[in-house]
């Protein structure tokens, strides 16, 4: 399995409260799964401490069989910049660096910003920056600058993409467009995308929806509309 969650709670707060809720599933390499519920159900919680950036109060969050919360932090960032791409809310883009540059960032790191380049160029071209790849983010609109970062994102061509709501601040066609190169990176690749959304649409492109309900799995239903896993929630009494 690429991905495996055993018993993962998260909890904040003294006394704590648990966010997310005793979350145990599966996902196979390649999957293109959709993190959805209503807004504090969990998604983004969830897919941070799937992605390393958050650790979970028990549990275990296993990435091609390996416990990230047990990884040695050199060996974690290394991971991180090769394996993994991240996308968020908000684009987190370096201001005193390009379009192009930012793309590059990961390959930076990494010391192959020389061979990446053509591939960097051809990710912003796609997705209609062509004419901005020399700009800086302060010269960028907000949906441009998304659009670098999920560029950015992709560059490594990574084993896992890690997205939380990454069409939320593009507009409808450029969001398409988006939920298409997701699509098309995962069917020609197969890297596994996990990514959380509320749009319904975006959703039901998955092969898979993980349904979170107040930090807990729901149900697990594939594309086709077969529900393969359904937790019954359990009613608590108010203390």
């Amino acid at each position: 399995m690429s991905i495996r969650l055993e018993n993962v709670i998260k909890s904040f707060g003294e006394p704590p409260t648990q966010i997310i809720k005793n979350v145990s599933f599966e996902l196979g390499d390649g999957e293109f799964v959709a993190l959805t519920g209503r807004s504090g159900s969990g998604k983004s919680t969830l897919l941070y401490m799937i992605s390393s950036l958050d650790n979970p109060t028990s549990g275990k969050v296993l990435l091609q069989g390996q416990n990230i919360a047990e990884m040695p932090q050199q060996e974690l960032h290394a991971f991180r910049n090769t394996q993994m791409g991240f996308i968020f809310q908000y684009h987190y883009l370096l201001p005193e660096f390009t379009a192009l540059e930012n793309v590059l960032m990961p390959a930076i790191k990494a010391g192959t910003a020389q061979q990446k380049r053509a591939e960097a160029t051809e990710l912003l071209k796609r997705f209609d920056l062509g004419q901005r790849m020399h700009h800086l983010p302060s010269q960028l609109s907000g949906g441009e600058s998304q659009r670098v970062a999920i560029a950015r994102a992709l560059i490594m061509n990574p084993k896992f993409i890690f997205a939380d709501e990454p069409t939320g601040s593009l507009d409808t066609v450029n969001a398409m467009n988006v939920m298409q190169i997701f699509q098309q990176v995962n069917r020609e690749t197969g890297c596994t995308i996990v990514y959380v959304t509320h749009d319904t649409d975006f959703a039901a492109l998955a092969q898979k929806q993980i349904l979170l309900v107040d930090g807990e799995v729901s149900a697990i239903t594939m594309k086709k509309g077969a529900k393969i896993k359904a937790a019954p929630l359990k009613k608590k009494r108010l203390t």
